[in-house]
């Protein structure tokens, strides 16, 4: 997941920004294993990714050269982005409960979905007919829906639930990247990123106490993996990267996060996959794609 959006204007990139782009869903989508393998419990280990990087956010928002130009935030700004904060905690610990329940590719899938309810307000936002490409994303998001809950449900009712935190973790999404939005012109991406990430860390480790999880680690290795993975490398090329694409193109990478999933739960835990449920994940990430394709011909 990553909050940071595609500005109108697109660089020309390099190869090198298309590898950051590639390596930081990479990264991305190695999140879950750890989460998986972490021994602190799920919403305990989105905690330590939110705060062990911490300090190194804090320095990249600050760093020297960064823009001058920016005046300082007004107190509405900084609510917006602590209330974002508390949204995105909510996000992700919907979304690491998921994990320790689904599949790991049912949990990148619909871990994603908060960008097609962003789809579906803004046509309800625009007062305007949905496009051929947005209908069919909504009609492929929906049906490849259908049936990934429908195959959970005859796995497990777990596997089920498991889902349906994935999904709740995309409506929070929806609403984190709403909020952002209102903040987004007085905030440099580090110091928006950095604000918002200070926020959500000690929501999360509330919920974590809430639930009766374990905090502390016995075997920290997966949890800094976590970190530097998912909120620092993963984010950090994604920062990097983004500007210099157009939509369609993070699009098409996008979908690199469900297929790495798909081979890590695999190999390291043995999950298999049926002509159902491929059929399921390739509808939703055609979703995806259709839903990115849309916004590049909105533009």
């Amino acid at each position: 997941m990553t909050s940071i959006e595609v500005s109108r204007e697109v660089p020309r990139p390099d190869p090198w920004h298309f590898v950051a782009l590639l390596g930081g869903n990479f990264a991305l989508a190695l999140g879950p294993w750890f989460v998986r393998l972490a021994d602190s419990g799920p919403v305990s280990a989105g905690f330590w990714r939110l705060f062990l990087p911490l300090p190194v956010l804090a320095m990249l928002a600050l760093r020297p050269g960064r823009s001058a130009h920016r005046t300082t935030p007004a107190l509405g700004a900084w609510l917006l982005v602590a209330l974002a904060g508390v949204l995105f905690a909510l996000d992700l610990a919907s979304w690491h409960i998921g994990i320790a329940y689904t599949r790991l590719a049912n949990a990148s899938l619909f871990g994603n979905s908060g960008s097609l309810i962003l789809m579906v307000w803004g046509l309800s936002a625009a007062r305007r007919l949905p496009r051929p490409a947005e209908l069919a994303a909504i009609a492929a998001a929906v049906g490849g829906a259908a049936i990934l809950l429908g195959r959970s449900l005859e796995i497990d009712r777990a596997t089920l639930m498991g889902d349906l935190f994935c999904i709740l973790a995309g409506v929070f999404y929806f609403f984190y990247i709403l909020l952002l939005q209102g903040a987004r012109g007085q905030f440099e991406s580090w110091g928006l990123l950095f604000t918002s990430t200070l926020a959500s860390a000690p929501v999360m480790l509330g919920i974590a106490i809430w639930l009766g999880e374990p905090v502390w680690p016995h075997v920290w290795w997966p949890l800094i993996a976590l970190a530097l993975c998912s909120q620092v490398i993963g984010q950090g090329l994604i920062v990097f990267a983004l500007r210099h694409f157009s939509a369609l193109i993070i699009g098409v990478v996008l979908l690199t996060q469900p297929a790495v999933s798909i081979l890590l739960g695999w190999l390291a835990f043995g999950e298999t996959m049926g002509v159902l449920d491929a059929l399921g994940m390739a509808l939703i990430a055609a979703a995806l794609l259709l839903g990115r394709l849309s916004e590049a011909a909105g533009r």
